[in-house]
């Protein structure tokens, strides 16, 4: 997402849940204010960070499905999965966003700023954040993005 000049907001994220609990979303975002040697978007540290941070939230190993983003088969991922026994991978097919939960994430949380008009990288930032932040606590809309994929979102189990 843009806002005015080079400013960008890029937002990593899982759609993920452990059998018997609700489901969540866990996502990270990175504001580029056009500097140079800023990174203009999420490198491999930042996805090793959210991928741990997952684990530490879930408390359980992670089976991860993956796009087919360039970053995600990078040498350093793959020394990173390969040093975390708790964590497996499955990569997506080539071009398959109808396979990918996050993908409905993003095409929600977009659709909802597309007539949001804000001012400057922050403004753009925080509303971002908020989409998201609402969208983590309506566990059935990620219930039903994880059902347009084709899989069965867990039933959270009820005391």
């Amino acid at each position: 997402m843009t806002a005015k000049g080079t400013v960008r907001v890029s937002v990593a994220g899982l759609c993920c849940y452990r059998p018997g609990e609700r489901s969540r979303l866990i996502y990270r975002t990175l504001l580029y204010r056009g500097r140079k040697g800023q990174p203009k978007g999420f490198r491999e540290p930042d996805f090793i960070r959210l991928l741990d941070a997952a684990h530490q939230q879930l408390q359980a190993p992670i089976v991860l499905v993956w796009d087919g983003l360039s970053a995600h088969k990078s040498p350093p991922i793959r020394a990173a999965i390969a040093a975390r026994p708790w964590l497996r991978v499955y990569q997506l097919p080539a071009y398959a966003p109808e396979l990918n939960p996050v993908e409905k994430v993003w095409s929600a949380m977009k659709r909802s700023l597309a007539n949001h008009c804000v001012r400057t990288a922050t403004d753009l930032a925080g509303a971002v954040k908020s989409r998201l932040n609402r969208m983590q606590y309506r566990t059935g809309l990620i219930d039903g993005y994880f059902t347009g994929t084709g899989l069965s979102p867990p039933s959270p189990t009820r005391p």
